[in-house]
């Protein structure tokens, strides 16, 4: 079953995930019932990633339409007999180890739902190694489920198809059509993970310095190395050194002056890991794609959506499209009237008072 945090409700999509348990709830949540504008459940006012995750091939049709038209394009593929649309491929891994406790070895087979492209299985598993156990994507973990939440959270739909908001008003769908155009341009990568010294396949300072959008943050030495100090590392976040035989991050934005700890490589924001190592490169610094994006403009805290208008209503540092500045309960409007505001929603006095 699908769930709606990957699908944005719009007007001309089908409202998926109905029905579908609240995994917050447990129980209380007669199922999910979309509502009409917020990204939440009606019934019970969970968001929609608490519903249950998604299919993996909703996924992944979102990761190759973020990575499609970018430098990264490479990474998607059209499915065949499908609608045109690129889809990512997604990096997954088997590893079968015998289990040679009884008479007859048997095989005990771990499916990971994602790994790093491009290696060799033992330099792969010596990443997720480095990745903390519940975190590892292994297929039917709480790992898995963490991934694909982080997914939902760090990549919405709604900021990269016009399509899915709600909230735009007429002529802003090409403003928002600008601004993803120009992230993907300008600030969208994927990290690559390499052994130091090897990010790049090893590039040259010169060519690190070019790839670089920030001339302030000119790498000084090429591939992690400290200066004066050839083969020795240091990761990026944490300062601590990094031996040379343990895959490290690489973010090409950045330079390949830099690496990180796997465990290291998250949003300068929030701190969460970067899902499937997608960063967004900005001041120095990877972030995630939520709030990259709030970094450039403010998001709605009714409906979950970038704000392209000017005019806009603002409360406490936070922000509200002015048609949707209503009460979390009746959906009353609320400019000019009072209002209480907990936890980024608003009451209006009556239903306040009535909780």
């Amino acid at each position: 079953q699908l769930c709606a945090a990957v699908l944005q409700m719009s007007g001309s999509q089908p409202q998926v995930g109905r029905g579908a348990p609240c995994l917050r709830c447990r129980g209380l949540c007669t199922g999910f019932e979309p509502h009409s504008w917020r990204k939440i459940c009606k019934s019970c006012k969970c968001s929609q990633e608490e519903h249950g995750p998604s299919s993996e091939l909703d996924d992944d049709r979102k990761i190759g339409r973020l990575l499609a038209g970018s430098r990264h394009a490479s990474l998607t593929a059209r499915l065949k007999g499908g609608d045109g649309a690129r889809v990512y491929k997604r990096n997954r891994m088997i590893v079968t180890n015998p289990n040679i406790s009884g008479k007859d070895p048997t095989f005990d087979t771990i499916t990971y739902e994602w790994a790093p492209p491009g290696l060799t299985q033992k330099l792969a598993m010596q990443y997720m190694e480095l990745v903390p156990k519940e975190l590892q994507p292994v297929a039917g973990t709480e790992g898995a489920w963490q991934r694909r939440r982080r997914l939902a959270r760090q990549l919405p739909l709604h900021d990269q198809d016009p399509a899915q908001c709600r909230g735009l008003a007429e002529g802003e769908q090409q403003l928002m059509h600008d601004f993803v155009t120009r992230y993907k341009a300008e600030a969208l990568g994927v990290g690559e993970v390499a052994l130091p010294g090897q990010g790049g396949g090893g590039k040259e300072e010169e060519k690190a310095q070019e790839k670089n959008t920030d001339p302030s943050t000119a790498p000084e030495s090429p591939n992690g190395a400290l200066e004066g100090t050839a083969g020795h590392y240091r990761c990026e976040s944490c300062q601590q050194p990094v031996p040379g035989d343990c895959p490290v991050v690489y973010a090409e934005r950045a330079g390949y002056a830099r690496l990180w700890h796997p465990a290291c490589f998250v949003c300068c924001r929030c701190s969460e890991p970067l899902v499937d190592l997608i960063y967004f490169w900005r001041s120095g610094a990877a972030w995630c794609g939520r709030h990259y994006c709030e970094s450039l403009r403010p998001r709605c805290a009714g409906c979950d959506e970038i704000i392209f208008s000017e005019d806009y209503q603002q409360v406490e540092g936070l922000a509200w499209h002015h048609k949707h500045f209503a009460c979390l309960e009746c959906e009353t409007l609320l400019t000019g009237k009072p209002f209480t505001l907990a936890n980024a929603s608003l009451l209006c006095s009556t239903c306040s008072q009535s909780r």
